[in-house]
């Protein structure tokens, strides 16, 4: 890569991000660090990650002699992220906060904060890799296949790539962690965040209740027999197995029990009992319009591969649009746990074309 320009890095207090910085630094740019704090913590809970993390971020900026900006994008992230997290939640679907929070805060309040700074380019420490071609600049998986995150930035457009730099892309995280010891950083050993964007680590469940009313309801079998209570729709999703509560009945076979689906006008919560029950499985599913990340879409019916969950290994599928401009995706191999609200992301091999979101899982003969 040829070093050019002035970058400001979301310097997130992670491994990921503090390796990032002191690539571009290595590669000639004129590095600059932005630390982002977009929610605001109840400090009654004792729960303040970011405080934590806003110290190693001051800590590796200081040691790589960087500027590091602080800003809150809190309101940003009510309205555009958390206000869309919840109202899908309370439509019975299961959202991806990620995936808008990457499109709405990291690749948007950021990169026009960034560009007001007189930056030229913003930079994360995401798994993907940005090529330019003549035509389009494409959004490629990440080289390694246990972190590649291109899934989770599937709704960008070329307006943010043309402006954003992935500089672990080529990398394998055990080589950014082995950088970040040899370069002595605080953080070098930190685990990876497994929570919700900017939120963190919490009990979700109660998390969720504090801005969701539970809706206790019954759960039931595909015949309908009441099997157990829940607490709420909103706590479940297609597949989950945990936190149902349902212990072994007379006669059954002593399998755990599975989600398979919600039954939003009367909410039940129905369930199956064995992992591979085929009720689980679908062949096709309906999604919302696309986005398409390159400058021309691809023509349709498309055949490719696709992911309906992060770390989901490719899925042959053929995609076509229905009238109404939503996606219909039949795949060859039936398909585990569809999750309406989850985003769908389509590969032509290491190139991400770009995602929807799955409004129902179908069989192929309720196309």
């Amino acid at each position: 890569m040829t070093a050019a320009g002035r970058v400001i890095v979301g310097l997130s207090g992670g491994v990921d991000s503090a390796v990032a910085a002191l690539r571009l630094i290595e590669q000639g740019y004129r590095v600059e660090a932005l630390f982002m704090k977009n929610w605001d913590e109840d400090d009654k809970t004792g729960h303040c990650p970011a405080a934590a993390d806003l110290a190693d971020a001051e800590a590796v900026a200081e040691q790589l002699g960087i500027p590091l900006h602080r800003i809150s994008f809190s309101t940003e992230y009510w309205d555009r992220v958390f206000s869309y997290f919840l109202a899908e939640y309370r439509a019975g679907r299961t959202p991806n906060p990620d995936v808008m929070c990457n499109k709405e805060i990291k690749f948007r309040a950021f990169l026009d904060y960034a560009l007001s700074l007189g930056a030229d380019f913003i930079a994360t420490g995401h798994y993907a890799r940005i090529f330019r071609t003549a035509n389009a600049i494409q959004l490629h998986k990440g080289c390694d296949p246990d972190k590649d995150q291109s899934y989770f930035l599937h709704l960008l457009n070329q307006t943010q790539l043309a402006r954003t730099l992935f500089p672990l892309g080529e990398l394998h995280k055990s080589t950014v962690r082995h950088l970040a010891q040899q370069a002595g950083f605080v953080n070098h050993a930190k685990k990876d965040s497994t929570g919700i964007c900017f939120i963190g680590e919490r009990k979700f469940n109660a998390f969720l209740a504090e801005y969701l009313p539970a809706q206790p309801g019954d759960i039931v079998g595909l015949d309908g027999t009441v099997l157990g209570r829940h607490r709420g729709l909103m706590f479940h999703t297609q597949g989950q197995r945990q936190g149902l509560g349902i212990g072994g009945r007379a006669g059954d076979s002593g399998a755990p029990w599975y989600v398979v689906d919600k039954d939003l006008n009367r909410n039940r919560l129905i369930v199956v009992q064995g992992r591979d029950h085929p009720a689980l499985f679908r062949t096709a599913l309906r999604a919302e319009a696309a986005h398409w990340i390159d400058t021309e879409p691809p023509a349709l019916p498309l055949n490719c591969h696709a992911k309906i969950r992060y770390r989901q290994s490719d899925q042959a599928c053929t995609v076509r649009r229905e009238a109404d401009g939503r996606l219909h995706v039949a795949f060859v191999s039936p398909q585990r746990a569809i999750a309406p609200g989850q985003a769908i992301v389509f590969y032509n091999g290491e190139h991400c074309l770009g995602g929807a979101t799955i409004v129902e899982a179908l069989h192929d003969r309720d196309s």
